[in-house]
């Protein structure tokens, strides 16, 4: 089977897996990350064909909707590609790919690297900022059935790994743990630029948003 044949077969086997999922985690976003790596890779050095899996998969089964279960998307992507037949040394980076990239309340502790790792953690991130962050950050506090905002209830910055998966703070904290420090966290000089324009953006929405809710506009 060549290339183009087994990415045609993941993003069938991905829209098929994610047909019910909500609107945060759903095909549109792996679409989204898809395309955010193909536009860093027109500048950025790396393997197309794992960049592209990877992207395809890396939320094939996102731990938050697993009851925190960060092993069960290395599992599937790993069985799905080993059904395909793909070559070993590609299914190894790819699963690493996914098996690394989620944010995790900046706690995610890994030494693994490459390229492609680089290419497809910025094109993720980069769909967690700007309009379509600020977009999937509410699609996901209402499937959660969060508070939009609650003024006694501050941002917790210092939080573990654990309290960052069992938090159910209103939507507008997640800004500042999480969305906020993406900008600083991106590894290629391309995510740094891309993401650049995006945090200005939240930037600008939250300024708004405190006004309104202050009744000042």
């Amino acid at each position: 089977m060549n290339k183009i044949e087994i990415i045609k077969k993941t993003i069938k086997f991905v829209k098929e897996t994610l047909a019910e999922a909500d609107g945060s985690h759903d095909w549109f976003h792996i679409e989204r990350v898809l395309k955010n790596t193909h536009l860093i890779l027109k500048t950025e050095k790396a393997d197309e064909f794992i960049c592209e899996l990877a992207a395809l998969l890396h939320d094939i089964a996102d731990h938050k909707y697993h009851n925190g279960d960060e092993t069960i998307g290395v599992k599937v992507t790993k069985n799905f590609l080993l059904g395909l037949n793909v070559d070993n040394h590609v299914i190894t980076q790819v699963v690493n790919i996914v098996k690394n990239i989620s944010f995790l309340g900046g706690h995610k502790t890994s030494n693994y690297f490459s390229p492609e790792f680089a290419v497809v953690q910025d094109a993720d991130r980069l769909d967690a900022i700007g309009a379509i962050g600020i977009a999937r950050t509410f699609a996901y506090g209402g499937f959660k059935k969060r508070e939009i905002y609650n003024p006694k209830i501050k941002p917790n910055l210092g939080m573990s790994k654990e309290e960052y998966k069992k938090s159910t703070a209103p939507t507008i904290n997640h800004f500042y743990e999480k969305l906020f420090l993406l900008k600083d966290k991106m590894n290629t000089k391309t995510g740094k630029e891309l993401a650049e324009n995006r945090h200005n953006f939240m930037e600008i929405f939250l300024n708004q948003f405190y006004d309104e809710w202050d009744g000042k506009l």
